[in-house]
Formats: structure tokens, C-alpha cells, sequence
């Protein structure tokens, strides 16, 4: 770190926090940082902010969606994925599109990608490597008996969750990059792992060049390095469409039996899962995938997105505090307030109340929340408000309360808690157990206790 920023330039601990930028939502999600990009999509870390899960969104153009005349298969393949729940494969909860982008909201894999294993650790024990190797054609195979084909498999599609099970991404929606021109452009991206068949464009069979992929991928796991890598394309190809490689002297004699009969440059007599299921060096610790399937899953929002239809269109919003103006900011504080000039009443028990913290928005949101719930408040959230209603009646119904943040400055914000049913002396003796509650985000200034 530059002394720059801890010098006498930087924040103080009392100092409030930098500016806060507005957050970008798409319909129940507040989209984060962007946690993987391609040539076609980019992946964003998302919020969602109904029940706080955390989820993954990729986002589409969908002009180039469009471009490939792929939507029927596509919606096909997306709706086929939603319905799948299995332990190796990254689930889509949801679809949404916008007029110029697609949103598939996916299954969150937090524990980083498999490869990053090897890059720090270099090659796997063949047992562990079996065991990936497991899991990866137990996703291929319950796709592939699906009607979906990944066409894509690469180091980037192997995830590992925070219990270190694999996960395979992006079936599904690898089709509509490999169509005319862009077939040998999304190959050159990761030529190593792609099939023979599929780098000449002599059309092929989804199936075939899947296990292609899992071949190259399981030599990758064993022997730290690929099998077919040469500095000149020309010379990679050759390699590739006559399936020449090696397999170093720790292969097991099992292990270089199969890998052969998946690296075979024929697709017709390359082996295929039901065999692969079936062969003694597979089978060595083997566990079948235990998993159920989701039977009331509604895949209506899949269509609606690839359709042409406005109805259901979301849109990406910019969304911060309100701003407040220099009168509102006086008529709220304790200092310059101006209730004299217009209660005429003495004794008035007040309906409102204001404090201001120099914490983030959201952050003052969650702990208003936190405090509320212990009381019996159910709350009901949208951007920066808050409706708050109680459980119990009083002598004036239920106490129900509407509470905002408002930004000051960008790092000063005021949060307003209003009454806006039930008894007003409730509403105050509910005050006293709330505040208390709050301490740690009010802003106090210097005189105030």
C-alpha cells in the first residue's frame, strides 16, 4: 500500500467512508462485480435482494442471440437445464431478458475453478483425478439424456463448489456460439480440448465431441500438462485430427487403455458413455449421482424472454438514496428545525423521528431490519424504504411505520421513521426499544451524547 493512502491525506478513523456508488439492479437482483467475461457473455456476481441469496448472472446480447437464428433451440436447451437438478451441474433458477439483453440467473460456485488446482499444485493422484473425472461424465451423461450437449467443455466450464464437488457450467448455452464463421473462431479460442470433428466442420455430433472433451480434460488432471499443444496452429490441428499424443510413464496401463479409446479421432468408433460407464478403470470407487428432479418447475419466463412479446421486458436501474435539498435538510434537524413555526399546540407528541449515520445505505437498511424483526415487525423492502407492520393490534389497530434513507452527502445519509398507523404513544415506546438497537450506526455528533 502507497503512503498516499494511509498518509495525512487518507481517512481518519472518525472520518466518514468514501462515496458510495449507485447500485445497478435488474428485477429482484442488485448486480455486483463481473466474476467471468467471453466473447458472447459476461458473468456478474448478483444479490438477490428479496431473500439475500447470492447468485451468478450471465448476461446475453441478444442481438447476437438473434444473429445465429438459434432462439428455438436455445429456449429448448435453457428450459431443458432449468428443470435439472443434478450435483454436477450448475443450476438456472431464472430468465429474464431486457430490449437489447438476456439475464440467466445461475447457481452461484464459489470455490473457484478445477484448473486453478493444477496451476498451484500442479498434477493430480490418479484416484482424485478418477474422481473429478466421475463427476464430469456424470453431468455429461445426464445432460446428453436431456437432448443438451455442452459442444463447449473447457477448463473455464469446471467449477468446484466450497465442499470441492465439481460443477459443469454452461450446458446449454454453448450453441449459439459455434454457428458459420464463428465455429472455428470459438475453437481457436480453446482449440486443445476441442474434437477433430468439430475443427474440420464436417458437422458432428454433440455427444461424440462432449467426450472428446472429458478425454483431454482427464489427461490434463493426470499429467499437469495437455496432450496435443504445439506453438503453431497449423501443426496443433494435424495432432488433433490424427489424435497424436503420449501418455506420460504414471499413467496407470488402465488409465492409457481408455484415454485412447476417448481419443479417438473417429467419432463413429470413439467410446461412448454407456461403455465408458462400464470400464474397470472408471469404475474404481465409483458413485453414482443420488439427486432429485424438480417436477413443478415453470419454464414459461424461458419463452418470454427469447419472445418478441414487451410485456415482461426488464429493465437495468441505476438506484441510490434520494437526494435531499438544503431546506429539507434544516426542517429535519434538531438545530434549525422550523416545527415553531407551524405547530401552534404545545405537549404534541411527535409522529416522526430522524437521525443521521455516516454508514452505508445498505448496510443501515440491514440494520434496521435486524432490530425490527425481535419486536414483531414484518418488513416489506423496496430500494431505500421500508414499510413496517406489526403483529399485534393495539388500541389504535396495528402500529405500522415507513422508514427512508436519505443521502445528505455522499457519505452522510438521514433516515427518516415515521408513523404511519396505529397509536402514537406505541409508536414512541416502540421507538426507545428500537433505537437502542441502532447505536452503533448513528452519527453523534460532537456535544451529543
Amino acid at each position: 500500500m502507497s503512503s498516499k493512502k494511509n498518509g495525512g491525506g487518507g481517512r481518519g478513523l472518525g472520518a466518514p467512508p468514501p462515496p458510495k456508488a449507485a447500485r445497478t439492479c435488474v428485477g429482484k437482483y442488485e448486480l455486483g462485480k463481473t466474476i467471468g467475461e467471453g466473447s458472447f457473455a459476461k458473468v456478474k456476481f448478483a444479490k438477490n435482494v428479496e431473500n439475500g441469496n447470492h447468485v451468478a448472472i450471465k448476461i446475453l446480447d441478444k442481438s447476437h442471440v438473434l444473429k445465429h437464428k438459434m432462439i428455438e433451440q436455445l429456449k429448448k436447451e435453457i428450459s431443458a437445464m432449468k428443470l435439472i437438478k443434478h450435483p454436477n451441474v450448475v443450476r438456472i433458477f431464472e430468465v429474464m431478458a431486457s430490449k437489447t439483453k438476456i439475464y440467466i440467473v445461475l447457481e452461484l460456485v464459489n470455490g473457484g475453478e478445477l484448473f486453478d488446482k493444477i496451476a498451484r499444485n500442479g498434477r493430480l493422484k490418479e484416484d482424485e483425478a478418477r474422481s473429478y473425472f466421475q463427476q464430469l461424465i456424470n453431468a455429461v451423461d445426464y445432460c446428453h439424456s436431456r437432448g443438451v450437449y455442452h459442444r463447449d467443455l473447457k477448463p473455464e466450464n469446471l467449477l468446484l463448489d466450497s465442499n470441492g464437488v465439481l460443477k459443469v457450467s454452461d450446458f446449454g448455452l454453448s450453441t449459439y456460439a459455434q454457428r458459420e464463421d464463428e465455429l472455428l473462431r470459438t475453437a481457436c479460442g480453446t482449440p486443445n480440448y476441442v474434437a477433430p470433428e468439430v475443427i474440420n466442420d464436417r458437422g458432428y455430433v454433440g455427444s461424440a465431441s462432449d467426450i472428446w472433451s472429458c478425454g483431454v480434460i482427464l489427461f490434463v488432471l493426470m499429467a499437469g500438462y495437455l496432450p496435443f499443444d504445439e506453438p503453431n496452429q497449423m501443426a496443433l490441428y494435424k495432432k488433433i485430427e490424427k489424435a497424436q499424443f503420449h501418455c506420460p510413464s504414471w499413467f496407470s496401463s488402465e488409465a492409457k487403455k481408455l484415454l485412447k479409446r476417448i481419443l479417438d479421432p473417429n467419432p463413429l468408433t470413439r467410446i461412448k458413455i454407456p461403455e465408458l460407464l462400464k470400464d474397470q478403470w472408471f469404475r474404481k470407487g465409483y458413485k453414482p449421482p443420488t439427486f432429485m428432479e424438480e417436477e413443478d418447475v415453470n419454464v414459461d419466463d424461458v419463452a418470454a424472454a427469447f419472445d418478441d412479446s414487451k410485456e415482461n421486458l426488464v429493465t437495468e436501474r441505476k438506484e441510490k438514496p434520494v437526494s435531499m435539498n438544503a431546506f429539507e435538510l434544516i426542517s429535519r434537524s434538531q438545530s434549525f428545525n422550523l416545527d415553531s413555526l407551524f405547530e401552534q399546540q404545545t405537549g404534541i407528541v411527535k409522529r416522526e423521528t430522524h437521525f443521521a449515520s455516516q454508514h452505508p445505505p445498505n448496510e443501515i437498511m440491514s440494520k434496521i431490519e435486524e432490530a425490527v424483526k425481535p419486536l414483531g415487525f414484518n418488513v416489506h423492502k423496496r430500494n431505500y424504504k421500508m414499510r413496517l407492520q406489526g403483529d399485534k393490534s393495539g388500541r389504535k389497530g396495528h402500529l405500522s411505520l415507513a422508514t427512508e434513507v436519505f443521502e445528505v452527502a455522499p457519505s452522510l445519509h438521514m433516515v427518516e421513521l415515521r408513523k404511519t398507523g396505529g397509536d402514537t404513544l406505541e409508536f414512541h415506546k416502540f421507538y426507545k426499544n428500537f433505537s437502542s438497537g441502532l447505536q452503533d450506526i448513528v452519527w453523534h455528533t460532537e456535544g451529543k451524547v
